[in-house]
């Protein structure tokens, strides 16, 4: 990993971990603070994964996503050694952050912290926090990486 990736990881864990605290001290729980028509700040505790995947499991499933946040992070060091810069590698970096990010919470809390959240009239987005936004870009990135690995092998094919 290069310095460069190494602080962008930094950042981004630090500012997960300072705005989920900022969160749960000065948020009451499940209590919305609307900010706009978009956009409310509610903390909520996530037991579970994306959209609450599990939450209801009994608690095993801590372990389960433990380990998972670990061995994402390892394959991504391992795999980012040999590889070039682009959209996988960068994929790779954002994923480590946001996997350590909730990791953390789950090693501590025993549940993830979230507080961003996103509605509109009846609609309305589960919380989320900035380890989840990295995952996000992190998917985004590596399905790009993919789709340009494609495209460059149908190329060289042709």
């Amino acid at each position: 990993m290069t310095t460069r990736e190494l602080m962008l990881v930094f950042c981004i864990l630090v500012l997960d971990q300072c705005t989920k605290l900022a969160a749960s001290a000065w948020l009451i729980y499940g209590v919305p603070v609307t900010l706009s028509p978009l956009f409310s700040l509610t903390l909520l505790h996530n037991e579970g994964a994306a959209f609450s995947f599990l939450a209801d499991a009994g608690g095993w499933q801590r372990v389960l996503f433990i380990g998972l946040a670990v061995g994402v992070v390892i394959y991504a060091l391992r795999a980012m050694r040999n590889l070039a810069p682009g959209w996988t590698r960068w994929g790779l970096v954002f994923i480590v952050p946001g996997a350590i990010g909730n990791g953390i919470d789950r090693l501590v809390f025993g549940y993830v912290v979230d507080f961003v959240h996103l509605h509109w009239q009846g609609w309305s987005f589960p919380a989320f926090n900035i380890a989840d936004v990295a995952i996000t870009i992190a998917a985004c990135a590596l399905l790009l990486g993919m789709w340009n690995d494609a495209r460059h092998r149908t190329e060289v094919q042709n």
